[in-house]
């Protein structure tokens, strides 16, 4: 069995498969998008999700 891997870890990883010239803007970007598939994938696991016609729906009315 894999253990899980620490937010930590994942950030390293991903710093990691970055190219050697990739700048602290690029990096900090990077994280950020991790983390926020990280809270997606939590989200639907937990069952915390819309549909997307409901999604498409309110974005009508902005």
């Amino acid at each position: 069995m894999q253990q899980a891997h620490t937010a930590k870890q994942e950030a390293l990883d991903a710093i990691e498969r970055m190219p050697d010239n990739a700048d602290t803007e690029e990096i900090m970007y990077r994280l950020y998008v991790l983390e926020n598939i990280r809270r997606g994938q939590q989200d639907a696991a937990e069952g915390k999700t819309q549909p997307a016609e409901e999604v498409l729906k309110e974005i009508q009315t902005w």
